[in-house]
């Protein structure tokens, strides 16, 4: 029988982090992979690039974490973006910053992130061994014993759940860590698509395929009631919607999709102008290129795709000389301009999200240490917890931190 003082279920970010962690600390590791090989969802983080974390200060580097940032405030003060990148350093990975915080490695690959973490948690003695499924915790008088994986018993003291969550199955992402949270106890916040792509009615969004539109603002709107807005870039697809924008607002679309509420998203094109502003130079576009052609002067407003989109909404003539055009089509240009509406009717799939909200509930982990209330020497760590945050590298910070804390406590209790 083999016995261990931890065992971490687990080899993406979190999980080496945890395992690392404990075996710098002298225990006798063993890290449990269902895959073939350790870390596949770190590879395609970031398309490829891995964006490893965000140069925000804890404060306000919390404010885009959901639904209660603040449970990591302990995490982030023990491990934070500045140890993760000496780390990194530490075993060849130089880092680049990028605009919005966004930190890097300097040859845009992933792979050299996973390499570094494999490194580390090698030269600590860690034992990794893929192609290994997890089926149940062995749990005696609310403390962990052990576990059974591939049919056999491993003895343990501790183990840190680092199973991630839903989103990209095809990486071993398939919720298996809730199965064994539940069974140990725990309850569970729906898992849920998050920083995903969204499907729109009709054909508007098709007609646009492949048009990125840069220093925009899209607005959510639920039951005719605003309830977010983010500015940046976007983009259209077959489908609908995506970009960095409407990723970031998707996390509260799923959610108000799931109580059946009209979801839609306006997206405004000419953000820096007011309704007033935008108003005047319409007109004067219109005055000064007057015996032009409508949809001639519609160049000088928008990108060329969106054009005859614009032209078919209006119901416009596009042959109409500029200086035939009515002050009511003018406000309905303007109308259009700064509210392009798309009714939501769903999101894509866990195949192609990024991450997973929802997961262990944080008011049954101890903040402090990471570990269960529940099961004494059970500890989460990564994306089975209910924390999910924005773009930015934010969501791997989470992952290292509460790793890397889940696995310090776990030999911090010897």
């Amino acid at each position: 029988m083999d016995k261990y003082d931890v065992i971490v279920i687990g080899a993406g970010p979190a999980g080496l982090l945890a395992a690392g962690r404990a075996a710098e600390l002298g225990g006798n590791v063993l890290v449990l992979e269902k895959m073939k090989q350790p870390g596949r969802k770190l590879l395609i983080t970031g398309k490829g690039r891995c964006n490893i974390t965000n140069s925000a200060p804890i404060s306000e580097f919390i404010t885009h974490v959901y639904p209660k940032g603040r449970f990591l405030k302990n995490a982030f003060s023990q491990f934070y973006s500045k140890e993760i990148i000496g780390l990194l350093r530490k075993y060849g990975v130089d880092v680049k910053l990028e605009r919005g915080g966004r930190y890097f490695p300097a040859d845009n690959k992933a792979a050299d992130v996973l390499k570094a973490l494999l490194k580390w948690v090698e030269k600590s003695g860690v034992e990794i061994r893929c192609n290994h499924k997890v089926e149940e915790l062995l749990i005696e008088n609310n403390k962990i014993v052990g576990l059974r994986a591939n049919g056999r018993t491993f003895k343990a003291r501790h183990v840190v759940l680092a199973t991630g969550g839903k989103s990209y199955p095809a990486t071993g992402s398939t919720g298996d860590g809730y199965r064994l949270a539940k069974e140990a106890g725990h309850t569970l916040e729906l898992a849920r698509p998050a920083l995903v792509p969204l499907e729109t009615a009709g054909n508007m969004a098709q007609q646009l395929q492949g048009l990125n539109l840069k220093n925009v603002k899209a607005v959510v709107w639920s039951n005719h009631k605003k309830i977010g807005e983010d500015f940046g870039e976007m983009i259209f697809t077959h489908f609908g919607l995506s970009g960095p924008i409407i990723l970031t607002l998707s996390r509260m679309v799923v959610d108000e999709l799931q109580k059946d509420n009209k979801v839609e998203i306006s997206i405004d094109l000419k953000p820096a102008l007011d309704d007033q502003k935008l108003d005047k130079r319409l007109l004067r576009d219109l005055n000064e290129h007057g015996k032009k052609q409508v949809s001639n002067i519609f160049r000088s407003w928008l990108p060329a795709s969106l054009i005859p989109v614009f032209i078919d909404l209006l119901k416009l003539d596009p042959a109409k000389p500029c200086h035939q055009v009515s002050a009511k089509e003018r406000k309905q240009i303007r109308v259009l301009l700064k509210n392009l509406r798309f009714t939501v009717t769903k999101s894509r799939s866990f195949k192609e999200a990024i991450i997973t909200a929802g997961g262990v509930p944080t008011n049954e982990i101890t903040a402090k240490t990471m570990e269960s209330k529940l099961v004494k020497g059970l500890y989460f760590a990564g994306e089975i917890i209910d924390l999910d945050a924005e773009t930015g590298g934010y969501n791997l910070q989470i992952a290292y931190s509460t790793g890397w804390l889940a696995g310090n406590s776990s030999m911090a209790t010897e």
